[in-house]
């Protein structure tokens, strides 16, 4: 028997970066207690000052008032033993993608946990590649929130050939009842569903810039002000039938044999990496990013994010 979903009250998430900042932030706003678990009391206080002002942010644009805010945060502590896991209704594991890592911090979880709590991991890898130390395997599911946690609503959910069915079931109803959207995914694969149209799409974007195709601002615009915008209302194969799958389908034919299919990134964007150039956090990538206003592009797509939560609570109401 697993935990009833309406007697969760505290969730343990496990790693204190980003993702881990985010996900809290999603419990806590939905009445849980979270303990956010970390290695060390500094990475832990940064951890906590980022997630005030991400928490702040909501009060900024309207979608909570200062009281919700403080409450929220308040229900969020900080621990540097994962033994602190163990009185959680839920747990979640949020650490770097490395796979020992991975499978200690689920052997872990499940010593610690009591049987009748499901164990997530949000790492967006299958879950069979993680429970190599648990007894009770069963009970572990992917649980792949997308970052921005806190802003993106969507939660791919995926078991794997030991995780009971009832567990995946559960994960979908703990991720409704804090208002998130579960993406049931019938089978385990690698980089799940956001992941593998993200890359199909970036595989593709790369190809035309170090071939020469067109320059980065050209590639981007066109996605932007096309497909951006039209993806936000209708996914890839919905707007395939609208536009209507005989004409899809011929120019398919026509134009899959030409599309990149190489197994490794462009020798160009390689070289950049090996160099040390990652975009905006070195000031140089694809783009020369001292000449381009980062900080401006970060909060306006955060705008951006914060008018589709705008425009969901909406349509709850």
């Amino acid at each position: 028997m697993l935990r009833p979903v309406n007697d969760v009250r505290a969730v343990a998430i496990i790693g204190n970066g980003l993702m881990g900042q985010g996900i809290s932030q999603v419990f806590a706003r939905a009445g849980k207690r979270v303990t956010l678990i970390g290695r060390n009391p500094e990475s832990l206080e940064k951890a906590m000052s980022t997630i005030r002002r991400n928490i702040d942010a909501f009060v900024e644009r309207g979608l909570a008032t200062k009281e919700d805010a403080d409450a929220a945060f308040g229900r969020i502590s900080t621990s540097t033993d994962i033994a602190a896991a163990g009185s959680a209704d839920h747990a979640i594991e949020a650490v770097p993608a490395v796979r020992e890592l991975q499978i200690e911090i689920f052997g872990k979880l499940d010593a610690v946990c009591a049987s009748d709590v499901v164990l997530g991991s949000t790492s967006g890898q299958p879950i069979s590649l993680m429970t190599a130390r648990m007894k009770r395997p069963e009970r572990a599911v992917a649980m792949h929130f997308i970052y921005p946690a806190q802003l993106i609503p969507i939660v791919e959910v995926c078991g794997g050939p030991q995780t009971a069915p009832e567990v995946v079931q559960w994960a979908c109803d703990i991720l409704k009842a804090v208002g998130q959207t579960p993406a049931l995914m019938n089978k385990e694969v690698d980089g799940f569903i956001i992941n593998r149209l993200q890359f199909a799409v970036l595989r593709e974007a790369w190809s035309m810039w170090a071939n020469g195709i067109a320059s980065a601002e050209a590639i981007d615009q066109s996605f932007k002000l096309s497909l951006g915008r039209r993806y936000s209302i209708t996914g890839p194969i919905e707007s395939a039938e609208l536009g209507g799958l005989d004409i899809m389908h011929k120019f398919a034919e026509f134009l899959l044999p030409d599309l990149d299919t190489a197994k490794q990134p462009p020798a160009a964007v390689s070289d950049l990496a090996k160099a040390g150039h990652f975009g905006l956090k070195t000031g140089k990538g694809v783009y020369d990013w001292s000449t381009r206003d980062g900080k401006a592009l970060l909060a306006a797509r955060a705008d951006k994010l914060f008018e589709h939560m705008r425009e969901d609570a909406r349509k709850k109401d």
